[in-house]
């Protein structure tokens, strides 16, 4: 009997009740055709291999992370609890060293959600690997932790949860913002000022291939990643970087993905985006299974993968070997302070407008943070919208330090008394404690 060398836990949840609308990209058959192209391959009849049913986060699960505006139950279902529900299974098998790793195949997606949460953008309403992560934080105490994003879109609201978390490396592989939606994730986007190079862009541009792929992961990822020593892993696992995705522009093949899995050697892998439902995702997921078990993938073709049609252009290699001579630099020496944003007295200050897609909602944002050598620093967020009036969320890191633990008190305190804020919301990490304010 075969069995994988790696025990690996996979957990489902094709959210029979959730959808954008019947004939959106992001709809339940993505994880259908998937589920029964893994049992017909046998995967799970594999020694080693199983199969789990997701937890439902809770209410508090998602307070920890997210101000959402004007509260959880009015932004998120319970097919999104679910789902990061399914993502904290997939930690906690591994936590809990029930499994060597696990691969959360769950929707809806989450990575575009970010700190401060409206509504539904690029068809996420709740980050459910940040959801995950500030669980086991929770229950496990402070951990170092990569998130490596292959999503072809760039993992924006990840980067925007944790632009200022020291403890956090976020790296976002995606195809050029310059070309696709949310049209972010510039190299210049390293972090806040007390966290400079924790986040790393590596825009591609279209028709990147394997070639270019794997070779990000050699000569970037994979030093990065070294040097940083994360006690996990995880990757956003988005799959829509195949040349026969509908919504974008790259060539990966399923094989390709497996191989980037085998280089990464992530613990935890969570579904993300991809919409070639029936020609791509069941295979891509096939190879991602077999490569995190630890099982031989080189037979894994996915219908109508023609290898000439999609060869990479030598000036997309060319660019793509110039772009890894130049992003290291900026994890290794990063510079002292973001372009974006003023020093105003003790703290650091960033405006600016967020546009939710899927819902046409518009905010507009005023972040503030404590500047500190020695933790993450206190943050307030002063938000509007055309869905809800001017509210305040401040948020106390883990790592606070006492100083800036008071200051985010102080926050708290004087948005209280002195703020004409119609909702104020209260994040404090190292006290554990989450708190909801109406006026």
């Amino acid at each position: 009997m075969l069995e994988a060398k790696n025990r690996l836990g996979v957990i489902f949840f094709p959210a029979f009740d959730w959808a954008i609308s019947p004939t959106h990209p992001e709809r339940e058959e993505r994880l259908l055709y998937t589920q029964d192209q893994l049992r017909e391959e046998g995967l799970f009849d594999i020694a080693g291999i199983t199969e789990h049913k997701p937890d439902v986060a809770t209410r508090e699960d998602v307070e920890r992370v997210h101000f959402c505006l004007p509260d959880v139950s009015s932004v998120c279902t319970k097919s999104h609890l679910v789902s990061a529900g399914g993502a904290i299974k997939a930690a906690r098998l591994v936590m809990e060293k029930r499994a060597d790793k696990a691969f959360a195949l769950i929707r809806p997606p989450g990575h575009h959600a970010m700190r401060v949460v409206h509504g539904n953008r690029g068809f996420c309403n709740i980050n459910i690997e940040a959801v995950m992560l500030e669980h086991i934080r929770e229950q496990y105490g402070r951990l170092r932790v990569a998130i490596v994003d292959t999503d072809c879109h760039h993992g924006d609201g990840t980067q925007d949860i944790y632009w200022h978390d020291r403890d956090t490396l976020f790296i976002s592989l995606h195809q050029d913002g310059r070309t696709l939606y949310p049209g972010t994730g510039f190299p210049q986007e390293l972090g806040g000022p007390n966290a400079m190079g924790r986040t790393i862009n590596i825009p591609l541009p279209p028709g990147t291939s394997d070639r270019g792929f794997l070779h990000v992961i050699e000569h970037v990822v994979r030093p990065i990643l070294d040097d940083f020593k994360p006690d996990l892993i995880i990757n956003s696992a988005g799959q829509d970087n195949h040349f026969s995705d509908p919504i974008t522009n790259m060539n990966f093949t399923a094989r390709g993905y497996a191989m980037l899995n085998r280089m990464l050697d992530p613990d935890i892998a969570v579904l993300e985006g991809g919409y070639a439902i029936q020609g791509a995702l069941p295979y891509v997921n096939l190879g991602i299974c077999l490569a995190m078990a630890g099982l031989d993938f080189d037979d894994v073709r996915e219908p109508g993968l023609d290898l000439a049609a999609i060869e990479q252009p030598r000036n997309v290699t060319d660019y793509i070997e110039r772009l890894c001579d130049e992003l290291p630099r900026l994890y290794f020496d990063p510079p002292a302070r973001p372009k974006q944003g003023d020093v105003v007295g003790d703290t650091f200050v960033r405006t600016r407008d967020v546009y939710y897609d899927t819902d046409g909602i518009s905010e507009s944002q005023v972040e503030t943070v404590t500047l500190c050598e020695h933790c993450s620093g206190a943050m307030k967020v002063e938000t509007w919208s055309t869905v809800n009036p001017l509210s305040v969320g401040i948020h106390i890191p883990q790592d606070a330090c006492d100083a800036c633990h008071a200051a985010g008190l102080r926050m708290e305190d004087e948005a209280k008394t002195r703020g004409n804020y119609r909702y104020i919301q209260c994040i404090d990490r190292r006290g554990k404690r989450y708190t909801q304010h109406g006026f």
